[in-house]
């Protein structure tokens, strides 16, 4: 089924209300950035206390990349038939007491089932945050508000690591998960207060689990919507990649600072960011698929030159910062024209459209992430191969599956 065969009228909505829906959908979508970004200056630190491997460390990070892909998957479907209010609430709840045990757990593999569950938590509030987008907003303008939301995304990925780095002086790494608790307690008490059903009754979908099932395959029988989930996910595994390694590439081999970590890797979100912002400004000029193909291109030559630089041996550390920057900068375009290409597919099941999205670049993400982490962490080559490959995929996977005519693409029709 096509978009234009069940797109229903978004709502008309006032600038003040479309500025407080961003802000609020913003930080719900935080939930991730927050729970990985704040976490990563700990991992050395965590590993030296709990007597674990780096590897097994990594493993935490791992296990949330999976629970929040396999949450989305389940998430998503239940708020297009049961509302998106109700499962966002649920989801928060479990994401408080999860956080609470992260921050008493005893043993590395105690941790990694908590994270498991602490991100079946927070998967809630990441897929119904963007569903909700396209229960108000429709086709470039869904894209534009997409990267308005990333702009206040991007802040969490910004700040975190630096909060995170000092809050691992002053109080350890238990301190983080302390920290995450509270975030997710202000986010409860937002939701509570600000934020309406947006998926009424009359427009939630009817069919059970075989019904869910059906309607997976039937997006992923959908060559574009297809294309665009499978490209997204395979740009956003460069990110988990970087996310899995960067920790030890920068604060064990180029010996940075715990606490300046935040700021090298706050870098690449400011140029994310930067071009969400831009991307926001010139959508409905140039159209989400030609901004998304821009984007697939860069990630691509990024990647091939930051495995040139390690294996090369180039420019240290402004060698493997230079290309990181560009890699994570241009998922600015990425992210959020092609989860509104491929919305524009599926409206009225736009939870599940979401969850594969979310669940598809968090899975691929955590393959990424485990691959970096199967490899002893004595050079940045396992995480400069890694990138370089989701790059150079993202960009054929583009090419063959969306790369049609330009008038089809932007008008939505399948």
């Amino acid at each position: 089924m096509s978009g234009s065969a069940e797109t229903p009228a978004p709502p008309s909505l006032s600038r003040w209300r479309q500025r407080g829906l961003i802000l609020i959908l913003g930080t719900l979508t935080a939930f991730g950035p927050m729970s990985i970004d704040m976490y990563l200056p700990s991992l050395p630190a965590m590993a030296a206390d709990l007597a674990a491997s780096s590897g097994a460390v990594q493993m935490t990070l791992s296990s949330f990349f999976i629970g929040m892909g396999a949450g989305q998957l389940i998430y998503g479907p239940l708020s297009d038939r049961f509302g998106r209010r109700r499962v966002l609430l649920s989801g928060i709840v479990l994401y408080i007491l999860t956080s609470i045990l992260c921050a008493v757990s005893g043993g590395v593999w105690q941790l990694i089932g908590l994270r498991l569950l602490q991100a079946m938590g927070g998967s809630a509030a990441s897929v119904v945050a963007r569903a909700m987008v396209r229960d108000f907003f429709a086709g470039n303008q869904a894209a534009r508000v997409l990267s308005l939301i990333m702009l206040v995304m991007g802040m969490a990925p910004l700040v975190a690591p630096l909060i995170g780095g000092y809050v691992l002086i002053w109080f350890g790494w238990r301190g983080v998960f302390w920290v995450l608790a509270g975030f997710a307690v202000g986010c409860l008490v937002l939701v509570l207060t600000s934020l309406e059903e947006s998926h009424p009754p009359e427009r939630r979908v009817r069919y059970g689990l075989f019904g869910t099932v059906r309607t997976y395959f039937r997006i992923l029988s959908h060559r574009r919507a297809c294309g665009y989930l499978l490209s997204s996910a395979l740009a956003y595994a460069g990110m988990f990649a970087f996310f899995a390694g960067s920790p030890f590439v920068y604060i064990r081999l180029f010996e940075v600072a715990p606490e300046h970590y935040g700021f090298l890797f706050g870098s690449n979100i400011i140029g994310m960011m930067a071009l969400s912002l831009w991307n926001s400004r010139v959508v409905l000029r140039f159209g989400a698929h030609r901004l998304f193909a821009v984007g697939t291109v860069i990630v691509a030559v990024s990647g091939l030159v930051l495995l040139l630089n390690v294996v090369a041996g180039f420019g240290g550390l402004p060698g493997i910062v230079v290309p990181l920057f560009c890699y994570i900068a241009s998922l600015g375009l990425i992210g959020a024209n092609g989860l509104a290409r491929a919305l524009d597919y599926f409206p009225l099941t736009a939870g599940t459209v979401s969850a594969l999205s979310g669940g598809s670049s968090f899975g691929v993400g955590a393959l990424a992430a485990m691959a970096v982490g199967a490899f002893r962490q004595t050079d940045a080559l396992p995480m400069a191969a890694i990138i370089a490959a989701a790059g150079i995929s993202t960009l054929a996977v583009q090419y063959y599956m969306t790369g049609d005519s330009a008038a089809d693409l932007e008008t939505g029709h399948g």
